[in-house]
């Protein structure tokens, strides 16, 4: 089990002001274990829980407070692969968050995908996670998948910052639905999201300052139901 807190700021980037952050926190960071070993960008792979009615993303829409989310990710696209699986829970309160997580085996997975139970599990997480799921009549209704760049900050801080790319979503029931239709959610944007534990160091403050960029909100769980049901949003534009 994990439990990690910290603060979130996200901000939607452009092709030309990825180049620009990217370069500017070069002398700053460095990767993260995930994206060294991938060569340069991990692949993320969601499947987010909601009710029927789509309460979470409804809660999301109105602002309310202390909502939590549910989802189980992966890092592959193969469901024969024996990577492990997360199971996590995310609470949020503003810009300050709290994630839970624990892992389980593929087969694990597998098991509960088909009868909504964790095989002889007594992980704390894993168990709230089905409660949960029963108490909230909570059902798979969205995946989400993007390529993640991740870095750590060289000055022992807690900062870690991300840059997301091609971030796609469909309706689904399962990480691993057959030959899904993925739909992206941005064509021509990176979302660059700092996540820290105390304040921003003052490198970091500084290339936001400089670069004038501007905080956003971007759930890409909210993203994902504007993309796969678009009749629950109002008709807004959209940025190229």
């Amino acid at each position: 089990m994990q439990a990690v807190a910290r603060f979130e700021r996200k901000y939607l980037l452009t092709l030309e002001e990825y180049h620009r952050v990217r370069n500017a926190i070069r002398p700053f960071t460095k990767r993260d274990p995930y994206t060294e070993a991938a060569g340069g960008a991990y692949l993320v792979r969601s499947i987010y829980y909601d009710t029927r009615d789509y309460r979470a993303w409804y809660e999301k829409e109105d602002g309310d407070f202390g909502r939590i989310k549910l989802r189980i990710r992966a890092y592959t696209e193969n469901p024969e692969a024996d990577d492990t699986i997360s199971v996590e829970l995310k609470t949020k309160y503003g810009n300050s968050m709290v994630k839970y997580s624990a892992h389980v085996a593929p087969a694990e997975y597998r098991e509960f995908s088909q009868t909504g139970r964790w095989p002889n599990h007594d992980n704390e997480i894993v168990c709230e996670f089905e409660r949960l799921l029963r108490v909230r009549s909570l059902v798979p209704v969205c995946l989400v998948q993007y390529r993640r760049e991740g870095f750590l900050g060289r000055d022992r801080s807690s900062v870690r910052v991300t840059m997301d790319h091609n971030v796609t979503s469909t309706r689904a029931t399962t990480l691993f639905p057959t030959r899904p239709i993925l739909k992206p959610h941005r064509p021509k944007r990176s979302i660059f999201e700092v996540k820290t534990r105390e304040g921003e160091p003052g490198w970091l403050q500084e290339i936001i300052r400089r670069q004038m960029l501007k905080m956003t909100s971007n759930s890409k769980y909210w993203q994902g139901i504007e993309i796969v049901r678009p009749n629950m949003v109002t008709p807004r534009e959209v940025a190229p």
